[in-house]
Parts: C-alpha cells; structure tokens; sequence
C-alpha cells in the first residue's frame, strides 16, 4: 500500500469517511425510532445451513464471513511486507515491532488494572490493544501536510505488527473449543494450498477455492473462522513483480474491503443502545476500554519509540518531529473494528458486549479528537536533533538559538 501517493492519501480518506458514516449510521438506527427494526435485521436468518453451525444471521455472515475476508487482505499486506515491503530488513522492523507490542501490553494492563481482574471482566483484556488502520489512516488523509509520509509510514507498519498480534489473540485465547478432525484438516489443507505455490501455480482460482473450503473447515474446528484469511493468505506466492499472485489479489479485494466490508462490519457492530446516558460510561469494563485506547496506546507506543531512538536501538523516522509522533502514538487508541470484533468474542452476554462497544467508541473519538488536535498544532520539522530533551519541542516552541 503506497500510502504517499496521492490517489491511495484519497483513498484512505474516502475510507476512513465511509467507515465513520457506516458507524454514525448504526449508532442513529440503535438509538433512534428504527432501532427494533435494525435488531431485527441483525438477527434477520438467510442462507444455508452450516454443519455443526446452523444458519447464520446477518450479523454472523459479516462477523464470520466478510470479515474472513479482511483477514486474508491483513495476511496479504503482512507477507508482502515481511518479505520485501517496509518489514524487510531487521532495522525496518525494529521500531514498529517494539512500538506495537508496547501497546498492545500497556492497554492490557490498563484494562486489567481498571476492572481489578474481575473474572467476569477480565477475559476482555485484549479490547484495547487493536488498532484500526482504516480510521487512523482517514484521519491522516484529513490532516494533509500536518501529517509528514514518514508518520503514515510508520503508524501502517505499527498497525502490521498490531495486525499479527491480533490475529495470535484470537486464535489462541478466544477458542473455548475444538474439534481436532476439523482443525486437522485445516491445516493439511493449508499445507496443501503451500505446496500448489512451490510447484509453481500462479492462477488464483485454486487458492480461492482453497480459502472457501479452509474458511468451512476452520469454522467447524470451534477456532474463529476468520483466521481461515490469514492462513489461505500465508499460501499464495508472491511470485516475480510482473505475474505476483498475492499482489493481484490484494489489489483486487482491497477497495472492496475498505469501502464494503469494513463499513458493513461498523454498521453491524457499532449500534450500542446508550440507555444509562454518558453515566454509562462509568462502568467498569467500558472505563477500562476507554482508558486503555486512549491512555495506554498513546503511552505505550510513545513511550516505546521514544526509549527505542534514547538508546540507539532505533532510528526516528525522517522529517517526524517529537510532537507529529506523539500525535501518532494517540491515533493508535483508535481501536473500533478489532476492538468491536474482540469484545463481541470475549463476552457472551450482550449486556457485557454492548459495554465494550460503548468503551470502545469512547475511546477511539477521544483518541480521533486529541490526535488530530496534536497533528493539527504541531510544527513541521525536515531534520531535527534526536533527543526530547527540551519539553517544550512538545508544544511546537521554536529551537532555541
């Protein structure tokens, strides 16, 4: 994804629009005079009926489905980057790596401070640690020259990383059950999908029948059948630039899943009812959410770039001042999408769901508002000295002379 040219800036923005008017949209139909009718339609049964599933509803054909097909574009975008993208080189990787896994871990432990590990709570620790790239992309798009192409750079390679340790969540800590024949062919299937690349079969249409079949597969196992995207993702060659197979496919999916599926998935999961009022928000687990998006991503990542370029570990991105990075590090509270997915797979109960939606919007419009309010103010730097030993470079206060 090039994100400095100026067509894939439009795009971003055009995506990051259709993803808050999707949200805005179910967030009116839940509160509004239409909100029995838009449950109605969550809950609205069509297509066949699944082995060992039943028939899915509405929301389950986006949240088991499209969404299977998000997956594959994350698993997509990973590889390529991984082996000749801005992941490719082990200094590439160091900074994104270190920033993401601080904060995924410090909304962790936020969320778990905050609820004080209430068993009932806690099994939704992950909730904060996501990033929603197309949201914080918008937002960047918005923003224009006030957010330099090295910040897009690294927030997109920080939200990889992220995307990873997302997908490694849900496969190992959100599978209450398993059904070993299932998954034992899954992953033959997978093997076998790897094996058709290193023959050499560069037509797409083996790998996408392969993926519908390891989605069936993967989902009769009792894991969540959206990893069956990344899996199928990891077995399509990349091949030579001219005949890359994985390149064909991301580039033709990609604005179906921006500007379709990731919308689709808002409407169906932002529409929390706010019966208890702004008071709501007080609760708990919402708190805990809030609290993690937008206090622990903003520290984490932050305080991980900042301790990474201090000891020489890595290098500042070029032309980012401390202020741009710091505004950043608050867009990455913006959560939404795998923060709604997450919370709608730790939580059995709705209420306890529709908590999680609440923090989970909270958090990520104070992380929109605030970052961009950082972005906005900041003073743009070419080339600056690589230490933040003048608190006021923070604010913008010109270079003393």
């Amino acid at each position: 994804m090039a994100v400095s040219s100026e067509r894939q800036q439009r795009l971003n923005k055009y995506a990051g629009l259709a993803l808050i008017a999707a949200a805005a949209i179910a967030l009116f139909a839940a509160n509004g005079p239409v909100a029995d009718g838009y449950q109605a339609l969550l809950h609205w049964k069509l297509g066949p009926s699944l082995p060992r599933i039943g028939q899915f509803d509405l929301h389950h054909w986006v949240a088991d489905g499209l969404m299977a097909i998000f997956f594959l574009l994350v698993g997509l975008e990973v590889k390529r980057e991984w082996f000749e993208g801005r992941l490719s080189t082990r200094e590439d990787r160091r900074l994104p790596i270190v920033a993401a896994v601080a904060g995924m871990a410090l909304p962790a432990l936020i969320f778990l401070a905050v609820v004080q590990a209430d068993p009932d709570l806690a099994r939704g620790w992950a909730i904060p640690a996501a990033t929603d790239i197309a949201f914080a992309l918008g937002v960047l798009a918005i923003l224009g020259r006030h957010a330099p192409a090295s910040i897009q750079l690294l927030l997109v390679t920080i939200a990889i990383v992220d995307d990873v340790g997302a997908v490694l969540i849900i496969a190992l800590f959100y599978t209450d059950s398993l059904n070993v024949i299932a998954l034992a062919g899954a992953i033959l299937l997978a093997g076998a999908m790897a094996g058709l690349g290193r023959l050499g079969v560069r037509r797409l249409w083996p790998f996408l029948a392969g993926f519908i079949l390891l989605w069936l597969l993967v989902l009769a196992s009792g894991v969540h059948a959206t990893i069956a995207g990344v899996l199928a993702a990891l077995t399509i060659p990349l091949g030579e630039e001219g005949s890359s197979p994985l390149k064909r496919l991301e580039h033709a999916i990609h604005p179906w899943v921006m500007f379709g599926i990731v919308p689709a998935f808002a409407f169906v999961s932002a529409g929390v009812a706010f019966d208890g009022g702004v008071g709501a928000l007080a609760e708990p687990l919402p708190l805990a959410v809030m609290a993690g998006l937008f206090l622990g991503k903003q520290l984490g990542i932050f305080g991980a770039i900042w301790m990474a370029v201090r000891t020489g570990f890595a290098h500042r991105p070029h032309s980012a001042s401390w202020p741009q990075l710091y505004g950043a590090a608050v867009l990455c509270g913006i959560g939404f999408t795998m923060s709604l997915f997450i919370g709608a797979l730790a939580f059995p109960d709705p209420i306890l769901v529709d908590q999680a939606k609440a923090g989970t919007l909270a958090g990520s419009l104070l992380s929109v508002l605030a970052g961009y309010v950082i972005l906005r103010l900041s003073r743009p730097l070419d080339e600056e000295p690589e230490d933040l030993d003048d608190a006021a470079e923070l604010f913008g206060a010109d270079e003393p002379d």
